[in-house]
């Protein structure tokens, strides 16, 4: 069995951003995402789900050019607009020709 290196990009946004992060990425490089309802406190504080709605965790696999695009468009287009964290882990998955 063949294990290929790559990166899970993490994203951590306001539920409104969803359909648009999801087109960022796939237009940057990503093949295929998902996303689930994430809630939790950061230094913002706790959101209230009845004025801003829920969060969201959108999680991607990609090779490493990808996430550092990835982050870059997340740095210059949502950072500094909405409430947005994202991260990045080192990953070994099987069947990698499916992300690249």
């Amino acid at each position: 069995m063949d294990l290929v290196p790559l990166k899970l990009v993490t994203i951590v946004a306001e539920s409104i951003l969803e359909k648009k992060l999801v087109e960022e990425i796939k237009h940057l490089g990503a093949k295929g995402y998902t996303i689930v309802p994430a809630r939790g406190e950061g230094s913002r504080g706790m959101r209230s789900l009845d004025w801003e709605g829920q969060n969201i965790r959108l999680e991607t696999i990609v090779p490493e050019e990808v996430a550092l695009r990835i982050l870059a468009r997340l740095q210059e287009a949502y950072f500094p607009h909405y409430a947005v964290i994202a991260y990045v882990e080192n990953v070994w998955v099987v069947r990698g020709e499916k992300y690249i």
